[in-house]
C-alpha cells in the first residue's frame, strides 16, 4: 500500500479555513462526525492534520471532547464537517453517546502497532451499530501507518473485518498525512446529500478542549 502523502483528487478539495472556495459548489451540506477509539491511537492528531495541516509529536490527551470544523469540496457539493474528537480514556466512555448521538458519520481509530486498540475499535463499532443513527457512515482508520515496522495488526485482517461490517477502511498516518484527507473525502462522498434543509454555518478551527456541550445537526442539511 502506498505511503505517499494523500491529496485530494480532481474536483475534490479540503478547504483550510472552513469556507467554500471562491467559485466552488453552490450546494452546502453539513454533517456531524465523531471520532472514537482508545486513548493515544492518534484521534486528535488525525483531526489536527485534517483541519490545520499540522502534526505535533507530543499531543496532549483530550479531556471530554474537542470540537472543530472543516470543509470538503466535492465536484457538486461543499460538505462541512462538524467534528467531535472524543477522549479515549475509559473514564470518559459514559460521555461518548452524548457526542455520537445524531452523528451522520464516525471514524473509529486504532493503532496498527497495538492489537488491543484494534479489539477496542471493534467494540466501538458494535456500540455504534447498536446505538447510533441507523444510517451512520462508519469508517475504520488504522493509524500510525508510518510505524509499519512495528505492526501488530495486519492490513488484511482489518480490511476483512471492515468488509464484513460494511465499513470504510484505510490505514492512515497523521505524521506523514497518508490517507488523512482521503478518509474524510471518502466519508463525504458516501453521505447522503439530497435532503432539504438549511445549510449550517459556524466558526472554523475552534478547539474547545473539555467541552461537554452537544450540538444538534440535522441529517444531511443541504441548500
Amino acid at each position: 500500500m502506498s505511503k505517499e502523502t494523500s491529496a485530494a483528487r480532481p474536483g475534490q478539495r479540503v478547504t483550510n479555513g472552513g469556507g467554500a472556495a471562491a467559485g466552488g459548489p453552490g450546494k452546502i451540506c453539513q454533517f456531524k462526525l465523531v471520532l472514537l477509539g482508545e486513548s493515544a491511537v492518534g484521534k486528535s492528531s488525525l483531526v489536527l492534520r485534517f483541519v490545520k495541516g499540522q502534526f505535533h509529536e507530543y499531543q496532549e490527551s483530550t479531556i471530554g471532547a474537542a470540537f472543530l470544523t472543516q470543509t470538503v469540496c466535492l465536484e457538486d457539493t461543499t460538505v462541512k464537517f462538524e467534528i467531535w474528537d472524543t477522549a479515549g480514556q475509559e473514564r470518559y466512555h459514559s460521555l461518548a453517546p452524548m457526542y455520537y448521538r445524531g452523528a451522520q458519520a464516525a471514524i473509529v481509530v486504532y493503532d496498527i502497532t497495538n492489537q488491543d486498540t484494534f479489539g477496542r475499535a471493534k467494540t466501538w463499532v458494535k456500540e455504534l451499530q447498536r446505538q447510533a443513527s441507523p444510517n451512520i457512515v462508519i469508517a475504520l482508520a488504522g493509524n500510525k501507518a508510518d510505524l509499519a515496522n512495528k505492526r501488530m495488526v495486519e492490513y488484511e485482517e482489518a480490511n476483512t473485518y471492515a468488509e464484513e461490517n460494511s465499513l470504510l477502511f484505510m490505514e492512515t498516518s497523521a505524521k506523514t498525512a497518508m490517507n488523512v484527507n482521503d478518509i474524510f473525502l471518502a466519508i463525504a462522498q458516501k453521505l447522503p446529500k439530497n435532503e432539504s434543509g438549511a445549510g449550517g454555518s459556524g466558526n472554523t478551527g475552534n478547539i474547545n478542549v473539555g467541552s461537554s456541550r452537544t450540538q444538534e445537526s440535522s441529517s444531511g442539511c443541504c441548500k
